[in-house]
């Protein structure tokens, strides 16, 4: 995550010194299907060679980042050149809001599409998918296992077969299936070369209708129409730019959340039975996505009156699961690792609640936070504000990692405490800070 967003900035760079916007984003559409094509390739599980498998799947998301870099600031300046002329400039919010929207179309389909080859690999192979298994096979090939979870694995060893004969040889399943098991994953990844594939077919075939940035022409020193602004009204610009820039930082480390601690919660303390139809861990990612399509046209309608109330909302949903966390009683993240499972599930549609929540917060801070700093940055700082705003995203999500350690040492309930504090401290500070920002 850190990655991408750091490396969008690098790729801006790339694009800004050699003028070639539309030869950089095409490469980095490249980039990004070899990366993936990396991570297609099956390995053997156990691993044989630790080190070497590191190092050529860091390089696989290294590529994947850097591929993305290349292609996403780039694609995101053409977006906004569409808006430069007068005459359509009031329409830029509205037009990055729909760009924010059809990205999340393709979002929709990845969780299905990556977890339907996944099962199917394991059905071909007799097994039956289930979240708890991989963790309890390494368990018991590194003997680690409690007596507690040798039973969970004994049991759910024999459910996972698809013919329900009882599991005699533990070792011998365990590295069966994790072979099958993350096999599918690899190939999961083949989606996405197709996917990336598409949009590269799709681009070369519009490209000559695509704008060039680099023909933008900077109006001229003795320009009629250019007004300079006063050292006070850069300083307010300024100053209400870093406030934005600080409430992006903690919404990205509690948003992100989904692809981390809230994918744990979803993995272990979540019944993944949903009006009796069995449903994986990884599906929960694609709620985000149907939120963003579906909810996009509503907060259009009522931006603008609204802005300051994203980081308020996001608290609402940690807050929610904060409570069901707490009421459900759910056991330390310790725990669970002893007996292999936790005796507690809570319902699916706790997650499905925050999931919506988040979405109307992230709709109100991120589509159009690109567009809000390119209206309220001076005209002489526009470029590095538009890296400032990429630098405090990836800053967000280097943060992270603070979820993760909060999920693993203290009760599920106070992690989700913690990002609710975060978001509350940070909406009041953004609403002091901002008193008297200029009005764009």
């Amino acid at each position: 995550y850190f990655s991408i967003y750091i490396l969008a900035l690098i790729g801006g760079i790339i694009a800004d010194r050699t003028r070639n916007y539309k030869g950089t984003i095409f490469t980095g559409i490249v980039l990004m299907a070899v990366g993936y094509l990396m991570l297609a390739i099956p390995s053997p599980t156990p691993v044989a060679n630790k080190t070497l498998f590191l190092v050529i799947t860091c390089a696989a998301l290294f590529v994947i980042a850097f591929g993305n870099g290349l292609f996403k600031g780039n694609l995101q300046a053409l977006v906004g050149q569409m808006y430069d002329n007068p005459q359509y400039s009031s329409m830029r919010d509205s037009g990055f809001s729909l760009f924010y929207m059809f990205i999340n179309v393709g979002a929709i389909f990845a969780p299905f599409a990556a977890v339907g080859v996944r099962n199917w690999w394991l059905s071909t192979f007799g097994y039956n998918y289930d979240a708890d298994l991989p963790a309890l096979c390494h368990g018991h090939l590194a003997g680690t296992l409690t007596p507690e979870a040798v039973d969970t694995y004994s049991a759910l060893a024999t459910k996972a077969t698809i013919s329900g004969t009882p599991v005699t040889d533990m070792t011998v399943f365990a590295n069966e299936y994790l072979n099958v098991f993350t096999t599918g994953f690899h190939y999961a990844f083949g989606v996405a070369i197709l996917a990336m594939v598409l949009s590269l077919v799709i681009f070369v075939i519009n490209r000559k209708k695509f704008p060039d940035p680099s023909k933008k022409v900077a109006a001229k020193a003795g320009d009629a129409t250019a007004v300079e602004m006063s050292a006070q009204e850069v300083r307010q610009r300024m100053y209400a730019l870093f406030a934005v820039f600080g409430v992006v930082i903690f919404f990205w480390f509690s948003f992100h959340q989904n692809g981390l601690t809230l994918t744990y919660f979803a993995k272990e303390y979540t019944d993944l039975n949903l009006f009796g139809m069995a449903i994986s861990a990884e599906l929960f990612q694609s709620l985000n996505p149907i939120f963003v399509v579906s909810l996009t046209p509503v907060i259009m309608a009522v931006f603008a009156a609204q802005r300051a109330k994203g980081m308020g909302i996001a608290a609402t949903g940690f807050l929610i699961m904060a409570i069901g966390s707490y009421v459900s009683n759910l056991p330390m993240h310790k725990d669970i690792i002893a007996l292999g499972t936790s005796p507690v599930k809570v319902t699916p549609l706790l997650l499905m609640v925050t999931y919506l929540i988040l979405t109307v917060a992230e709709l109100y801070i991120s589509p159009l936070g690109i567009s809000f700093v390119s209206k309220v940055a001076p005209p002489k700082y526009q470029g590095i504000m538009q890296g400032g705003w990429l630098g405090a995203t990836a800053i967000g999500n280097q943060l992270l990692v603070i979820g993760a350690i909060l999920y693993e040492s203290i009760p599920i309930w106070m992690t989700w405490t913690g990002f609710v504090v975060a978001g509350c401290i940070t909406m009041f500070t953004r609403r002091f800070m901002l008193k008297g920002k200029p009005r764009q």
